[in-house]
């Protein structure tokens, strides 16, 4: 039930707003307060008062059942001067007098109704046996309650001693009306009503200028916001008036920041997709038209140019698989293929793979496996990512030159480091490495045939597995890269 009435509340769009919910809290919490004192005051205040009156009552039922006894009354229910008390108390208290003797016959009625009548209750047979009683009821706002009627008797016992005992020859039995205690009652809650009305006219109103107060400072946020959208700012956002705007504006701040980083990053990288992809075409285009202008081109130039145009088309080509496996690595929803596998073998196998281009370059290869390593990992993607590194280290490395490949693991991870004595990178180039389409020295990368998108790719292939790539370098000394990714695989 409660989460029905939740989902409905929720269907309500001004109950959404921050405001409207601050106004209602600050509305309750100063009304209810007053409610329930209203509550507890009204109902202290009949207690007492029906209390303060049976006592009222019971004394003077107690000196009127005195003077019946002195008087003989319930023998002789003659005397004047028990009946004028007797109706004067019954108009005092606006209620009802009766007196019942030891026999349940009523001698006397203040409404003249029931004398001369038996009347058996359990009140009575209470009251004959010493008890009294005393019942209030509430719906018809009257007071009910016996007083006995003792009389002192001298008896002797067996002794023969005179003892004086207590008799009860008779019950008291009077019905007061509460019907004053009421109407102070209404009267009291009728100026109570009043009092909370103009209270929560004015809670309403503090609760408005509270609720606006305190929500000020949020619509300063979108205001602020919605101007930077506008493009009226190009600066950051500041509304430090709560702790909580400010780290609101601080994180707004920050994701501006990078969504610009983005914009940027998003506009170099198109700039030099662009650029890349256009530069061998130009080449192509030159070689093509610098044949087509000439007339009976020896068999020797057309081959050199068919030949660096096969290049062109091979870099071309390689350009664009690295920018279709990037493209690959950058969705969030891909597809990792997990499996066991022996990452001992998988090094062996890159290595092979690689050392036909390491021979070619005069660059000695070699692996060191610290212990044998099973984890689970996407075997196509971290092959490309160390073929990558290893493939680097071989093309950007000194003629006679080296490229190691060290496999360790502890018990949660497993590493890969892959040092060159090459050319090394220097240390301002660092935070860019990973950059799409950097390059260190463009000149030697577009010698050798690097595109500038193979370490983006790594970067990306070893993040999907979780792990971390670092990267220490010195110039002219050579690079060091280390690889760390769990065993197991966590989604």
């Amino acid at each position: 039930m409660f989460l029905k009435i939740k989902h409905f509340l929720s269907k309500i769009k001004i109950l959404r707003s921050f405001l409207v919910r601050i106004f209602i809290i600050i509305v309750l919490v100063g009304s209810l307060p007053s409610l329930f004192i209203r509550y507890g005051i009204l109902s202290t205040y009949t207690e007492r008062a029906i209390s303060l009156r049976i006592s009222d009552v019971q004394t003077q039922g107690r000196i009127l059942a005195n003077h019946l006894v002195t008087y003989n009354y319930l023998q002789d229910s003659t005397s004047e001067v028990i009946n004028a008390e007797l109706s004067q108390l019954a108009e005092v208290y606006n209620g009802r007098v009766l007196i019942v003797d030891q026999n349940f016959k009523v001698i006397k009625d203040t409404y003249g109704l029931s004398v001369g009548k038996f009347m058996v209750s359990e009140e009575i047979i209470k009251c004959f046996n010493g008890e009294n009683t005393t019942n209030y009821d509430e719906k018809n706002q009257y007071i009910e309650m016996t007083i006995p009627i003792v009389v002192s008797v001298e008896q002797t016992n067996p002794e023969g001693q005179s003892v004086s005992t207590s008799v009860v020859q008779g019950v008291l039995l009077i019905s007061v009306s509460t019907e004053s205690t009421q109407m102070t009652l209404r009267l009291l809650n009728r100026n109570a009503v009043l009092i909370e009305l103009a209270l929560f006219i004015l809670i309403v109103g503090i609760a408005g200028g509270i609720a606006y107060l305190v929500t000020r400072p949020f619509h300063h946020v979108t205001s602020e916001i919605q101007k930077l959208q506008a493009g009226h700012y190009n600066d950051k956002i500041s509304v430090p008036e709560y702790w909580e705007t400010e780290r609101i504006s601080d994180a707004f701040n920050e994701l501006y920041a990078r969504i610009r980083v983005l914009d940027e990053s998003r506009d170099e990288f198109v700039s030099n997709v662009s650029h890349e992809l256009k530069t061998p075409m130009t080449s192509m285009k030159v070689l093509a038209d610098s044949l087509l202008m000439q007339e009976d081109v020896p068999a020797e130039l057309y081959r050199e140019f068919m030949v660096d145009i096969a290049d062109e088309i091979d870099r071309e080509n390689k350009i664009i698989n690295d920018l279709l496996s990037l493209v690959k690595m950058d969705k969030t929803k891909a597809d990792l293929n997990i499996a066991q596998t022996d990452i001992n073998a998988l090094l062996e196998l890159i290595l092979k793979r690689l050392r036909p281009i390491a021979i070619k370059r005069d660059v000695e290869i070699t692996l060191e496996c610290i212990r044998p390593v099973t984890a689970e990992v996407d075997e196509v993607k971290l092959t490309l990512a160390i073929s990558n590194l290893v493939e680097n280290a071989i093309k950007y490395n000194n003629e006679h030159g080296w490229v190691k490949v060290l496999l360790d693991a502890d018990h949660q991870y497993f590493t890969v480091e892959v040092s060159d004595s090459g050319l090394g990178i220097p240390e301002e180039a660092m935070d860019h490495i990973y950059e799409r389409f950097y390059r260190v020295d463009k000149s030697h990368s577009r010698e050798i045939g690097g595109t500038g998108l193979g370490l983006a790719i790594t970067r990306s292939a070893i993040l999907m597995h979780r792990g971390t790539i670092r990267a220490s370098s010195t110039v002219g000394e050579g690079t060091t890269f280390l690889v760390r990714i769990p065993l197991i695989y966590v989604k």
